[in-house]
């Protein structure tokens, strides 16, 4: 499958996706590849072993370590580009969400959106931030309208409660944007739901507060090949703008969230299923993802053509 499309003028099929370490990003890679792309993947040491599970074809794919905070790393990776995938991966030695690790997210969004504007073949960054960076507000349960992605988590929130993975996803994409209007970058965001793979554990920083988002109807999940299609899909069509959020179903049922927590902790003993009038209701959803669906209708229409 050719990677150009009626909507996406391509100057270069060369794209970056930094960092390929993770399931989005190796699984991101090989769709690419798939495509006909030419994919700069750049990843850090730890990361290597899940790109020799690639499936297709290596021809096209080349290989770059990456060190988010040495700035010519991130050149070197990004050089001949025409897009980046960018999708932060925590440091191998500070792998968990606390206090200080908005200070790192951010610095690394800060260098890899300066290089984009240091690299003159750049002409589209997608941008990976969360669910997390538009649900969490004091006004959340007073709010008439559905949250979309004109809303914003409030930091300061965050901070009172320590709901560490909003704050940082929430500096870190409020500081690309910040970059991306003062650079003149084409950026685009997909705020992705709670990813739905295979390392999914109830140590996920995601759910802190998972009971808080279930009861305001905002508990999102989504699995890793509908992600990888939105970013593909955002990236070649000329039309994105601004945020997405991107989640494909939505935990609103008492019996959805026990079949959640079950996933999370498959070897806690399970209860048999209740018919009590609680566990019937249904809880209403505060969360639009209208915007990115209406973007992909197009996309899978001409996906299936290919």
């Amino acid at each position: 499958m050719a990677p150009a499309s009626d909507s996406f003028n391509q100057t270069s099929n060369t794209v970056c996706v930094m960092d390929a370490s993770g399931h989005v990003g190796t699984t991101l890679t090989e769709r690419l590849l798939q495509r006909g792309y030419t994919v700069h993947a750049a990843l850090q040491s730890h990361g290597e072993s899940r790109l020799g599970e690639l499936s297709c074809d290596r021809k096209k794919l080349k290989v770059f370590n990456l060190d988010p905070f040495d700035y010519q790393s991130i050149l070197d990776a990004l050089k001949g580009c025409s897009g980046l995938f960018y999708a932060f991966e925590p440091p191998q030695d500070q792998p968990n969400y606390d206090e200080y690790m908005a200070d790192v997210e951010v610095r690394a969004a800060h260098n890899v959106l300066e290089a984009c504007a240091r690299t003159e073949t750049m002409d589209k960054v997608v941008f990976t931030s969360s669910a997390t960076a538009v649900v969490w507000r004091n006004d959340r349960k007073s709010m008439a309208l559905e949250l979309d992605e004109r809303h914003w988590t409030d930091v300061n929130f965050c901070r009172n409660f320590k709901l560490w993975h909003a704050l940082s996803k929430t500096l870190a994409e409020k500081t690309a944007w910040a970059l991306a209007m003062d650079r003149s970058l084409n950026m685009v965001s997909v705020n992705a739901g709670l990813l739905m793979g295979p390392d999914l554990s109830i140590t996920n920083p995601y759910l802190k507060g998972a009971a808080e988002m279930y009861e305001d109807g905002v508990l999102v999940t989504v699995d890793v090949d509908f992600l990888v299609d939105a970013h593909i899909c955002v990236f070649e069509d000329v039309s994105s703008y601004g945020r997405y959020l991107c989640f494909n179903n939505i935990i609103n049922r008492s019996e959805d969230a026990v079949e959640l927590a079950r996933k999370l902790t498959p070897s806690a003993p399970s209860h048999p299923k209740s018919q009590d009038q609680d566990d019937m209701m249904i809880i209403q959803q505060r969360i639009s993802n209208k915007k990115l669906n209406k973007l992909m209708v197009d996309f899978k229409s001409k996906s299936q053509e290919c």
